[in-house]
């Protein structure tokens, strides 16, 4: 049995939101019982107590589309012209970058990514990989690290016409063997891949379809540039989510990331078939794309989830810009508090029930024990009322000091437990010079 207590303890549980000191029982890897710290350890004295010093006792973060082969782009100057627009950055960075990955690479931008995720609290991720340089058992040896670490994860390699036919087809398999391989599995599963319309023919699409397993799903970029609704109309004369309609690939177990350039009827199409979409707004913002309309699809009662698209692994950043970014878009700063708080805490958990068997995001018993705790002392009063205001403006993910993902303690008191961090960075930088050398 273990215990965390001594702090405010934010279950996310309508019944029982919040205690002024609060403590979380753990068995194995559910959670067993919430309640007051006292009456907790008089009932298990023998369990091992994860003191929070009077911190934040909250669900673990989850994170609904990132992309760990971006992690060895930090620092990295590649060469070529300032970009122009969206696709400059796709062609002279991310393509550039992910034809020269190895395997090695992958394993080592997961190693960096999983860690950090852990150091923000996050304890769930949807990843959405690219490493065209090599392509056979990529989404694996990203597999083999979420293991080591002990992470929930989801995962899918992007298929794309971009760089032939013999290429896309191996993605396509490598998509295929993963989601099979994982179908058993209780801390992972995967989807298949796409990267966006505009990359996508109608046979590459009839291809994914045919060999996509029973039962999963699609994970794919919709409408982030302008460029992919221009390429759609002009190639195959509707915009880009009726052509997703009409080849099948929208439904409640697809991700739609971004959404930016997308009309009121394709709206109608993503609530219709209950497609997910998830909002990423600092790649939104550094890419130049636009923002999303984020406030009327939350109106329409469409499943969206906040993301980082790789940017940043710090949730508690993301949310503070989502909210910043409607406010700016809409000239309105009465918008936007409650949506995406409630994107983040409430229908990112709601987007893991759809792929997962064991739920998340809540302190309540049956649930999957992904508990962090945050060092953070209010100075004004904190309770259920004012709980999501000290979340925006007063922590980040460096708040966290302790992660705990299915019931396993990865870090306490800010140190990793379950991985050497200083000899995995160490060879981490060493691949990503020999990377920046090759490209």
């Amino acid at each position: 049995m273990l215990l965390i207590g001594n702090g405010y303890l934010v279950s996310r549980d309508e019944k029982q939101p919040f205690l002024q000191d609060g403590c979380v029982a753990i068995e194995k890897d559910t959670i067993m019982a919430i309640g007051p710290t006292a009456h907790l350890k008089t009932q298990h004295p023998s369990a091992t107590f994860i003191d929070a010093k009077k911190g934040l006792i909250m669900p673990g973060l989850i994170n609904t589309h990132n992309h760990i082969y971006s992690a060895f782009a930090r620092g990295a100057s590649l060469g070529g012209p300032p970009p122009r627009n969206f696709l400059d950055i796709l062609e002279h960075t991310w393509w550039k970058l992910d034809r020269h990955l190895t395997l090695e690479d992958t394993r080592y931008s997961a190693y960096w990514t999983y860690l950090d995720c852990i150091k923000n609290g996050v304890t769930t991720i949807f990843d959405h990989h690219a490493s065209y340089g090599e392509i056979t058992d990529s989404l694996f040896a990203i597999s083999d690290v979420a293991n080591e670490l002990g992470l929930r994860t989801c995962l899918c390699y992007e298929v794309s016409d971009r760089d032939g036919q013999d290429k896309m087809k191996r993605a396509v398999k490598e998509n295929e063997a993963f989601i099979k391989a994982s179908q058993n599995h209780p801390m992972q599963k995967g989807l298949m891949g796409l990267h966006a319309s505009f990359t996508l023919s109608d046979a590459t699409l009839d291809y994914c379809r045919s060999h996509l397993p029973k039962g999963s799903g699609y994970h794919i970029h919709v409408a982030e540039g302008i460029e992919d609704v221009y390429d759609s109309l002009k190639k195959y004369g509707k915009r880009v989510l009726h052509r997703l309609f009409d080849q099948d690939i929208l439904g409640p177990h697809t991700i739609a990331g971004h959404c930016i350039h997308i009309t009121p009827d394709e709206m109608d199409l993503l609530k219709e078939t209950d497609t997910v979409v998830v909002h990423n707004p600092e790649s939104n913002m550094g890419n130049a794309v636009g923002a999303p309309p984020v406030l009327e699809l939350f109106k329409r009662g469409i499943l969206i989830g906040l993301g980082t698209d790789g940017y940043t692994n710090d949730l508690f950043e993301s949310l503070k810009v989502a909210n910043i970014l409607q406010k700016h878009h809409t000239c309105n700063p009465a918008v936007a508090w409650e949506e995406i708080p409630t994107m983040l805490f409430e229908y990112n958990p709601k987007i893991v029930s759809r792929f997962f068997t064991k739920s998340v995001g809540v302190l309540k018993p049956g649930y999957a024990a992904d508990v962090i705790v945050a060092d953070y002392i209010p100075q004004t009063p904190l309770n259920t009322h004012t709980l999501n205001g000290h979340l925006l403006f007063g922590l980040n993910g460096r708040f966290v000091t302790t992660t705990i993902a299915n019931g396993k303690v990865l870090m306490k008191d800010r140190q990793i437990l379950i991985a050497d961090e200083e000899r995995l960075m160490a060879k981490s930088r060493q691949l990503a010079q020999a990377l920046w050398n090759r490209v």
